[in-house]
């Protein structure tokens, strides 16, 4: 069983050690929460995660190996429909597709 991770949440962990999202990259890392990336999920986190000033904290070379390591731990889910538009958030549709694929009933 996987879980999606939403990049708000990747986010949100990153630029603070306290709360849940921290504790959900943590568990990620322990092997204790299984989650599966599509590419389009991935190109998301990078794209997110590379704005300017949002994770001051990481420089553009840590970003990529945080999102190295969680590419090395994730399970690789092919996507092969599409459903869009089908979200009021548009951003949001690769990431229902990828639960739908991956059999995920947890959206992080």
């Amino acid at each position: 069983m996987y879980a999606i991770l939403d990049t708000s949440v990747l986010v949100a962990g990153l630029r603070s050690r306290k709360g849940a999202s921290f504790q959900v990259l943590r568990a990620i890392r322990r092997g204790d929460l299984r989650i599966a990336v599509s590419v389009a999920l991935v190109l998301e986190y990078e794209a997110v995660t590379q704005r300017p000033g949002l994770l001051r904290a990481f420089g553009p070379e840590e970003i990529r190996r945080i999102l190295d390591g969680i590419c090395l731990l994730a399970d690789h889910q092919q996507v092969f429909f599409a459903w869009r538009p089908f979200l009021q958030d548009p951003d949001d549709d690769l990431v229902l597709e990828l639960a739908v694929a991956a059999s995920a009933p947890f959206i992080i």
